[in-house]
């Protein structure tokens, strides 16, 4: 009978849940007949050891055949664990601060934290995480289509901007957030004693006591057939440089004997649509033609007058031509069957913006283009673990804190953050360098046990390029007056330079700055002097 219970013991019911309780029933029986007619003498000793043993085994396979049905860890899960690799903080002691993300609100908020006056047992360790090794300065990638900036000036390495102060950075990718600091309503708190744990692509796990998120935004490419295949984003700096690197291949192409205009698609009329446009046919001149399309009628809508009366006069003298109500629905290769090169021309379907009933629209426009650049739609990047609202942005109170953690702040495109009317906030730049101010207060005020202070959003203007040497400013305090051309140009500039990130990238840039201007003073001079002499 012994070894009909070990035989059950192998048998494929064993793996359903319950079967634990049966094969111990089944042994219980299985032990009273062996006990019935046992023998005596030394071979029942030795069968009594043997039954003990074939029972241990039987009862530990159960054991184990029980915990895997009832969904206890395995070994892979085991091994999974093993090789997470912790990432080690200098002090266990102090308050261990992560922040996700190295745009503006990220590194400003860590900048921030670094200057404030702590105490020594309170004075927080800072570890920065992003995916990139530069922080690029995103109002200034225009410049860098221009030629008016190198890449050192607008995205700088981290390790040069860190390295007067007590921030750690990370290069790696978020793959996940696991919170512990969940709280049901304000007076019961988890009782955990950390704020949670970060996982990285790379395997490290960060633990932390507070968390940053400041993730950003990536462009959504991905709205229209054909615009991830056949159209170019422009938000990052890889962005800039694969643009960069297709308009010198085109040049190079079509700027020959036969001189072929190069043509060039626009999707999107906002801000980073009219500045790219602006600057693209500045850059190809009467060799170029830049079409901008939109839904919307006019430019820049949220634009103050000023700026838009500006930009659309700048626009006509480039002629570039605006194909305004109207969107795209398709992007394909002109000719798919046409034999391998290197630069393909890509047709766009567009179809009118205020056409309701589909029955009586009217026909498709088709529109040519070497090169699309796509500057609409946005997706916020924030980890599976929190509540987003309807752009994909998490929830936060006034205090910048995510709702339901209180240990986990969130700014930038990654916070649904609201003005004093109850309108969310654009996503610009501005918004997040104020963000990040007040994320660093409040993050120095937890661990101080002081009162946070509600986020109050001060608007303070808007600045756009038009090209070289051009450029439109509308300050918050004269709205009625706008600085354009030079003027407009040189104040954005010295705008941005007092916005950069660090006392010591501030001065080099400036002095950079300093003398190309020098420079291009001297060679406009020179040149003027020799026409002059010429026509003389």
């Amino acid at each position: 009978m012994a070894l009909g219970c070990a035989a059950l013991g192998s048998s494929p019911c064993a793996s359903l849940p319950g079967a634990s309780h049966s094969f111990a029933v089944g042994s219980k029986f299985c032990s009273r007949l062996w006990f019935s007619a046992r023998p005596r003498g030394g071979r029942f000793r030795r069968l009594q050891r043997w039954e003990n043993s074939s029972r241990s085994l039987l009862f530990a396979r159960i054991r184990a055949l029980s915990s895997k049905s009832a969904g206890g860890s395995d070994d892979r899960s085991t091994t999974s664990e093993k090789s997470l690799n912790p990432y080690v903080w200098s002090d266990r002691k102090s308050p261990r601060i992560c922040i996700l993300g190295g745009g503006f609100g990220g590194l400003y908020t860590a900048l921030r934290l670094d200057s404030l006056v702590w105490t020594p047992e309170k004075r927080p360790q800072i570890l920065l995480v992003d995916q990139s090794e530069r922080f690029v300065f995103k109002p200034m990638l225009y410049e860098l289509l221009s030629k008016e900036v190198d890449v050192w000036e607008v995205a700088p390495l981290f390790a040069d901007l860190l390295a007067s102060t007590t921030i750690r950075f990370l290069k790696d990718n978020v793959k996940s957030v696991s919170p512990f600091d969940a709280v049901a309503d304000d007076n019961k708190s988890s009782p955990s004693s950390i704020g949670g744990k970060v996982y990285l692509e790379s395997g490290i796990q960060v633990e932390y006591d507070w968390l940053v998120l400041a993730l950003g935004a990536e462009t959504k490419m991905d709205m229209v057939p054909g615009a991830l295949e056949h159209a170019l984003p422009f938000s990052t700096l890889e962005d800039a440089l694969r643009l960069e690197k297709r308009l010198e291949e085109l040049e190079r192409e079509r700027f020959g004997p036969k001189q072929l205009p190069i043509d060039v698609a626009v999707v999107g009329s906002g801000y980073c649509g009219i500045e790219l446009s602006a600057t693209v046919a500045e850059r190809l001149g009467e060799r170029g033609r830049v079409q901008v399309i939109d839904v919307n009628s006019e430019i820049c809508p949220s634009a103050p007058t000023g700026n838009r009366e500006k930009a659309s006069k700048v626009l006509s003298s480039r002629n570039v031509k605006l194909e305004l109500g109207y969107f795209v629905t398709n992007i394909a290769l002109k000719d798919s069957n046409e034999p391998e090169k290197k630069n393909k021309r890509v047709v766009l379907e567009l179809k009118p913006a205020n056409s309701r009933n589909t029955r009586k629209a009217p026909p498709s426009t088709f529109l040519e283009a070497d090169l699309v650049l796509w500057t609409v739609g946005g997706r916020a990047l924030v980890p599976k673990a929190f509540p987003t609202n309807g752009r994909g942005q998490t929830d936060t109170d006034e205090t910048l804190r995510v709702k339901g953690h209180p240990r986990i702040f969130a700014i930038g495109d990654s916070a649904g953050n609201k003005d004093s009317s109850g309108r969310l906030l654009q996503t610009t730049a501005q918004v997040a360098l104020q963000q990040a101010d007040y994320a660093g207060w409040n993050l120095w005020a937890a661990i101080n046990n002081r009162p946070l202070l509600p986020f109050r959003y001060q608007h303070l203007g808007e600045m756009m390029t038009l090209g070289r040497y051009n450029g439109a400013v509308t300050p918050s305090f004269f709205e009625d007056i706008t600085l354009d051309g030079v003027l407009g140009h040189t104040a954005r500039k010295l705008a941005y330079l007092y916005r950069l990130p660090t006392n010591e990238h501030r001065v080099k840039v400036g002095v950079s700055w300093l003398a190309k201007s020098a420079v291009d003073a001297f060679s406009y001079v020179q040149g003027t002097v020799l026409s002059l002499a010429q026509k003389s």
